[in-house]
C-alpha cells in the first residue's frame, strides 16, 4: 500500500501542470494511440510495471518463507523502498538538466542492474533490504521520466494519454503477479528478479526508440 501510495503521489506531482483547454470532445483512447511516440512509451510502461509488480508481489513471501523472517519484515521492505523512492526526489535536478528523453533509457538500465543485484543478494536479508531501497530510488527516476515524456507528447490530450498509461499499468499489475507466480513457485525469487531485468532491457530499448 505504501509503495502504491508513493507511486500515486509521484504521478500527481509530475502531472500537476497547468491544464490546457481544448475545444470539442475529448479524443478517444484508440485515437491517442496514433500520437507519434506514444506506442514505444506504452511498451516501456508495460515492461517497467510488469517487472515491478512481478517482483514486489513475491518479495514478502520470499522474506518470510525463503529467508525465514517474520511477516512483519514486509513492513521493513516497504519502508526501505519508500526511503529510496523519496530520497531520489533530491536528485530530480539531474532530469531537469539532462532531459527526460536522454535520461529514460539509462534509468531503465539502472533498474535492470538493480534487479540483477537483487537476484545475487537474495539469500541475505540485510542485503535484500539494501537493494530494495536502491530499487525504490531507481524506480523513482523510471516513473518520473515516463510520466514526463508521456505528458509532453501532446499537452492538449494529456488526460487521454495518461488514461492509456493507467490502463497499461493496471494490466501490468495483473500480468506481473500472474505470470511471475509460477516462476517464483518453481524457481525462486532470484529467477523472478532476473526475468524482471530482462523486461527492463525491453523497457530501455523502447525508451530509446525515438532517439534513433
Amino acid at each position: 500500500v505504501a509503495v502504491l501510495a508513493a507511486l500515486a503521489w509521484m504521478g500527481l506531482t509530475v502531472t500537476s501542470l497547468s491544464d490546457i483547454r481544448k475545444a470539442g470532445p475529448a479524443p478517444a483512447p484508440l485515437e491517442a494511440l496514433g500520437i507519434p511516440g506514444i506506442l514505444p512509451l506504452l511498451v516501456a510502461c508495460a515492461a517497467f510495471m510488469t517487472s515491478f509488480y512481478g517482483v514486489y508481489g513475491y518479495l514478502g513471501d520470499h522474506l518470510h518463507v525463503g529467508l525465514g523472517r517474520p511477516v512483519s519484515a514486509n513492513g521493513l521492505a516497504a519502508l526501505a523502498y519508500g526511503i529510496g523512492f523519496g530520497t531520489a526526489a533530491l536528485l530530480d535536478g539531474v532530469i531537469d538538466r539532462l532531459g527526460a528523453r536522454r535520461v529514460m533509457p539509462f534509468a531503465y538500465l539502472l533498474v535492470a542492474v538493480v534487479y540483477v543485484a537483487m537476484a545475487a543478494t537474495s539469500g541475505s536479508f540485510g542485503l535484500t533490504l539494501t537493494m530494495v531501497a536502491i530499487w525504490g530510488l531507481a524506480n523513482h527516476f523510471g516513473l518520473n521520466v515516463l510520466v514526463m515524456r508521456l505528458s509532453a507528447l501532446d499537452p492538449s490530450r494529456r488526460g487521454t494519454i495518461m488514461g492509456l498509461n493507467s490502463a497499461v499499468t493496471y494490466l501490468a499489475v495483473f500480468v506481473g503477479t500472474t505470470s511471475f507466480g509460477p516462476l517464483y513457485s518453481s524457481f525462486g525469487f532470484a529467477t523472478c528478479a532476473m526475468v524482471a531485468a530482462l523486461l527492463m532491457l525491453i523497457a530501455a530499448s523502447a525508451a530509446a526508440w525515438r532517439m534513433r
